[in-house]
């Protein structure tokens, strides 16, 4: 069990079970958009990053389709398909571009964001 002060940075965002195994969804955290996806490519997982695509200049990332590329784990943008690593934000094309990764954790079935 956690005490409270080790989650007094993290937000619970949703249930494990409310996100669609390699989808993602969006959550509004501290007043920004984060697109949390629940990856299973033989180990269930779960990634943050901005949901906001610095190439189309919209919040569209958590409508990506989610994919390897190599080893990495990534997010192809809904609009120009620029990759962004799920594990640091990256975007493959265009590493100036790149977003924010947050830390993930799920604790009994539900999905907490780090802030």
């Amino acid at each position: 069990m956690h005490s409270d002060n080790q989650l007094d940075s993290w937000i619970a965002v949703c249930a494990l079970d409310d996100i669609v195994k390699n989808t993602g969804v969006c959550a509004l955290i501290n007043g920004e958009q984060v697109a949390v996806f629940h990856v299973n490519d033989g180990e269930e997982r779960v990634f943050a990053i901005s949901n906001y695509d610095p190439n189309s200049q919209a919040a569209i990332l958590s409508r990506g389709m989610v994919g390897n590329l190599g080893e990495r784990i990534v997010v192809a943008s809904p609009m120009y398909k620029q990759h962004f690593d799920l594990q640091t934000g990256e975007c493959l094309e265009y590493p100036e571009h790149s977003v924010n990764a947050y830390p993930t954790r799920v604790i009994d079935g539900k999905v907490w964001v780090g802030a």
